[in-house]
């Protein structure tokens, strides 16, 4: 019985953890550089506004003073120390001055709230681009052996945390404090000894706030793994779906989907307790902090010193202040959970590629190329003592008009052997040249524009049939795209469907079948119009008519062009100028069609078990 799921233990992320304890300031720094430094003037405009809001609320509240004294007592009141109401005049002047703060504060909420929005998507776009192109850029090895949902979820999630965190978070966060800073300003304006007893409570409000977010901190981070899995656990269903049906697993994959939740939610819930936890227990010591500061107030009030307008006013500045400082401690939670994403973010997008150019790349001309394979071996990964590597002193050479094939058994090496010519990976040992020159000290971009490639699994965009076909050259004509169809045998079909070659592919292609998908491949070969030909398997999809008009295609466009190509069908190959026989990452033979029948070797025994009548020789001659 095939180990479950559950047998495997959980499932890691694919996206590089984080360390938890780097240095702040370089990640803010870093976040500053990278991202906010690009939006600066947003950013500071809309810290300005909240700084408005945050001044204008603490100073309605400031006014609850004058406004008590002057229109429940009747007495005179000075506003800010510094004109004054006489009796009276209190009724005009003061709901006067409410509302100018009111307006004031509208309009800077309203400002702040339009240049947050621009701040924040703007962000999110610069992050998902950087992404999306360290992805794109990564080394094939690196995004073979990591799920793509783990990118996937890093676009999606993690980009958005690092937004909430540095948009609302930065400026709710300013707002907050400065409204908390004005607060106690006046606070202590009012009485400085009760704005004493006030801040006695601090040490331990600090405390809490370290407390819960510590445990906030390792919660995030584990609910981010859990995301990245439940991410690479709905990809690999919707891709794998028809084996899942086939097999009857779906309440196997949906118990192992239901596992990957069930752990997701138990870090959310722990991150959404100890955000949620720190308010109740700021709020017990702002309670005792008010207590005091009652029995404080009744205090001195017995004796004359505090009216009931100060009381009031002091009172209410103390709840906006806790009210300020419950949203403070919240946005700590978000501050603390963004930075958590950015260090994240940042260790994937610090993996420079192995595959790189050099930085006195030459060009690579136009014209007629001559490949060569020079006793090169290749390993994918550091091989165990005694361990073969995939490929071993490897040489081969093609010439321009040459069509070189290779054939042997499944696993041997041949697909690695087409994937080191373009540099998706490079060679361990030895070199790959093109007219002489390493494949490494050339350009990158002009190496692969001189290369065509149609795999045995042809992948299409859900685009039109005709981008996809133009899609080496984005911009040829129509009457291009036409000749390039009609050569790889493709035009007939395609004319047949309603939208002709305005219509969509699908997704990876599905709205075809492999035989048509495999000839919009070729077409697209044919329309790029490169001296070197990669064919792995271009034909394995198609029925027999398909494959004898595509075979007639494939034999005029390799002609002067440079052709490497891997077959198991050894009809296909039959007018190869060599054939290379590849088994356990060795060349064991050599030669022609004819001359490797003859020596009665592997490529002999091919032959013989694709024979019908058991003579390889009558068989595939």
């Amino acid at each position: 019985m095939p180990p479950q799921p559950s047998d495997l233990g959980p499932m890691t992320s694919p996206i590089p953890a984080a360390e938890e304890k780097e240095p702040l300031r370089p990640l803010l720094g870093r976040i500053w550089r990278d991202y906010l430094s690009h939006h600066r003037t947003p950013l500071f405009l809309s810290i300005a506004c909240a700084a408005v809001v945050g001044i204008m609320a603490a100073t309605v509240l400031q006014l609850l003073e004058p406004a008590i004294n002057g229109l429940f007592l009747g007495e005179a009141v000075t506003i800010w120390k510094v004109f004054t109401i006489p009796p009276g005049r209190a009724l005009v002047w003061i709901p006067a001055i409410i509302i100018g703060a009111g307006l004031i504060w509208t309009a800077a909420a309203l400002g702040q709230a339009a240049l947050v929005n621009r701040l924040g998507h703007g962000i999110v776009g610069d992050i998902q681009v950087r992404l999306f192109g360290a992805m794109i850029r990564a080394d094939l090895a690196r995004l073979r052996s990591q799920h793509s949902g783990g990118f996937v979820s890093s676009v999606l999630f993690d980009a958005n945390l690092v937004r909430e965190a540095f948009t609302n978070g930065v400026v709710n966060y300013t707002q907050h404090a400065l409204t908390l800073v004005a607060v106690i300003g006046y606070m202590a304006w009012t009485d400085w000894r009760l704005t004493a007893i006030v801040l006695l409570g601090a040490p331990v409000i600090a405390f809490v706030m370290r407390r819960f977010g510590k445990r906030m901190r390792k919660a995030t981070t584990g609910a981010m793994v859990e995301t990245s899995n439940l991410s690479t656990a709905l990809m690999e269903n919707l891709d794998g779906v028809r084996l899942i049906k086939i097999e009857n697993r779906e309440a196997a994959e949906e118990d192992r989907v239901g596992e990957v939740v069930a752990r997701r939610q138990r870090h959310v819930i722990k991150s959404a307790d100890s955000r949620a936890f720190a308010g109740p227990f700021s709020n017990l010591v702002a309670m005792i902090v008010v207590a005091a500061v009652m029995a404080y107030a009744g205090w001195r009030a017995r004796d004359g010193e505090m009216s009931v307008g100060s009381f009031a006013a002091y009172i209410g500045l103390l709840m906006a202040a806790g009210q300020s400082l419950r949203q403070v401690t919240n946005l700590q939670t978000v501050m603390s959970e963004g930075l958590t994403a950015a260090r994240r973010l940042f260790t994937s997008l610090d993996i420079q590629p192995e595959i790189r150019e050099a930085p006195d790349a030459a060009p690579l001309a136009d014209g007629p190329i001559t490949v060569a394979f020079e006793r090169v071996s290749f390993a994918y990964a550091p091989t165990l003592e005694g361990g073969a590597p995939t490929l071993a002193d490897v040489s081969l050479t093609v010439a321009p008009g040459e069509t070189v094939a290779l054939v042997g058994p499944s696993g041997g090496g041949k697909s690695t052997i087409l994937s080191l010519l373009p540099r998706f990976y490079d060679v361990t040992a030895g070199a790959v040249t093109v007219n002489g020159r390493d494949i490494r000290e050339l350009k990158l971009h002009d190496l692969r524009s001189k290369i065509a490639l149609v795999t045995q699994e042809p992948f299409l965009f859900d685009d039109t049939l005709a981008a996809n076909i133009a899609y080496g050259r984005p911009g040829a004509t129509a009457e291009d795209i036409v000749a390039a169809a009609q050569a790889a045998a493709a035009h007939e079909f395609i004319t047949t469907l309603p939208e002709g070659y305005a219509t969509r592919a699908g997704e990876a292609g599905l709205r075809l079948s492999g035989g048509q998908r495999q000839r919009i491949a070729i077409a697209r070969a044919f329309l790029k119009d490169a001296p070197i030909l990669l064919l792995d398997e271009a034909t394995s999809a198609l029925d027999t008519e398909s494959e004898a008009l595509v075979q007639a295609a494939l034999e005029r466009l390799m002609q002067g062009r440079a052709t490497l190509m891997i077959a198991h069908r050894l009809s296909t190959v039959r007018n190869a100028d060599r054939i290379h026989v590849i088994e356990a990452g060795r060349v064991v033979e050599t030669g022609s069609h004819a001359e490797l029948v003859k020596q009665g070797g592997l490529y002999a025994r091919l032959a013989k078990q694709q024979s019908l009548d058991g003579d390889p020789v009558a068989a595939v001659i």
